[in-house]
């Protein structure tokens, strides 16, 4: 083990001085090598950005890996006991979804159903005091037919709507959205006779569009409540949404009237260490008369549902990376191949002196391995100064570029390819190094 340690000094020191002596065919070795090694570089931080872009969208959207998630009937029953056996805990929230109308009462809004306003809704308006809605055991929901002389649509009017989500809790644990402005909902302090909202992007853009008054309009509520507006957040939803609480809502929005007659209507989010309150849920939910069979908890497992398809295009990406770097590797052959005819006399007077076959091999592979590791360090240098750059400069415009840090995948995969390609551009020459027979010397 000592004896190949010093060999492998000895190599790596006479390599160094030979990649010192030839300057000139060194740097034309690494321009060679570098677009290959960038290439390989850069579809890696290609495919980590990409990949933690998807997965945050994902998290926006689903929840983070790991999070236990059932969908339950919204009604009376289900949202009671779940606001009730949730209460207090920060490990688990409960979400019930209604849609609610901010702006003058007895109007349509500007996008009915809650459409995003770039593409807003047509058809009836079947929202809050827009008419009665039928919905059968499978959630399809269709507006009823108006009788008498009551009008089919109420007029246009300032009204926005969208979709409002009542909490229990802090969902952010489990769906991590981006804060854009003011602040998120203060679930310790008392709750407020005025509801506190919290917009995402979508509602935003159409508070910004159209001055509406502060009446919120919510199916089933005593009174219509004043919202306030106490932030913005980035949900990665198209459609306007909201978020309240939960206590805060039913101030005015009796637990007996909230039916949850859009879609699901509630959502339960627990910590994967929350076994015992979902357990909890399942016993009462269950002595409510709710179906066990219907009480499904799941585990959301996002990165897992993306893996194949990210590692395809992945994959794809490397073998064109890998096809410029074999041109890379086919200039240190060349360089290598030359720089070897030119010392002969060199490496035979090294064989006459003692030097071993394998010494002589190691100090070819040695400076054509140094000579891939100075590529990787210029291409992953590079690129990190690049991503920064972008960064900096394009940040505030696209999100998905904003704060990007250069992924270590990235780094390794350069130093990988680096000494790769310098292993398989300096073989041929070590092997035609190590067979120059000791009597060339003599020749010469």
């Amino acid at each position: 083990m000592i004896r190949l340690s010093g060999r492998f000094r000895s190599a790596l020191i006479i390599g160094g001085q030979g990649i010192r002596a030839r300057k000139t065919r060194t740097l034309l070795s690494m321009v060679s090598l570098f677009l290959g090694v960038m290439a390989v570089v850069v579809v890696q931080v290609g495919a980590e950005t990409a990949k933690n872009a998807r997965l945050a969208d994902l998290e926006l959207h689903m929840g983070k890996d790991g999070t236990r998630q059932t969908y339950l009937p919204g009604n009376a029953d289900t949202i009671q006991i779940s606001q009730d056996t949730l209460k207090g805990r920060k490990d688990a929230v409960a979400v019930s979804t209604t849609q609610a109308i901010i702006g003058e009462p007895g109007v349509s809004p500007v996008n009915p159903g809650g459409a995003p306003f770039d593409q807003p809704g047509g058809g009836q308006y079947v929202g809050p005091g827009g008419g009665d809605m039928y919905c059968d055991p499978r959630g399809y929901c269709q507006p009823m037919k108006a009788t008498g002389d009551a009008p089919a649509v109420p007029v246009p009017g300032k009204a926005i709507e969208l979709s409002l989500s009542a909490l229990t809790g802090d969902i952010r644990q489990f769906r991590p959205f981006r804060p854009v402005s003011g602040q998120w909902l203060d679930f310790s302090s008392d709750p407020s006779l005025s509801p506190r909202i919290v917009i995402n992007l979508e509602a935003a853009k159409g508070f910004t569009r159209h001055q509406v008054p502060a009446e919120m309009r919510v199916e089933g509520a005593t009174a219509n409540p004043t919202p306030r507006i106490i932030g913005v957040i980035d949900d990665g939803n198209p459609q306007p949404t909201a978020y309240t609480r939960a206590d805060e809502l039913q101030n005015w929005v009796p637990r007996a009237s909230n039916g949850g007659d859009y879609g699901p209507g509630l959502q339960v989010m627990l910590a994967p260490t929350a076994s015992d309150v979902e357990q909890l849920l399942r016993i009462r939910l269950t002595a409510s008369g709710i179906p066990a069979e219907q009480i499904h908890f799941e585990t959301i497992q996002a990165r897992k549902d993306i893996a194949k398809e990210l590692a395809l295009l992945r994959w794809i990406f490397l073998g064109m990376a890998g096809l410029v770097l074999l041109i890379g590797v086919a200039g240190i052959l060349n360089v290598g191949l030359a720089t070897v005819g030119e010392r002969v006399e060199e490496f035979a007077l090294r064989r006459a002196v003692g030097t071993s076959r394998s010494l002589l091999a190691g100090i070819v592979l040695a400076e054509t391995l140094l000579t891939g590791l100075l590529t990787a360090a210029a291409a992953i240098g590079l690129s990190a100064l690049a991503l920064t750059a972008v960064s900096t400069l394009f940040g505030d415009r696209e999100q998905l570029l904003r704060d990007l840090v250069f992924p270590w995948q990235a780094g390794a995969a350069g130093v990988i390819a680096g000494l790769v390609a310098g292993l398989l551009g300096g073989l041929i020459p070590a092997i035609r190094a190590a067979r120059i027979p000791i009597a060339t010397v003599m020749r010469a």
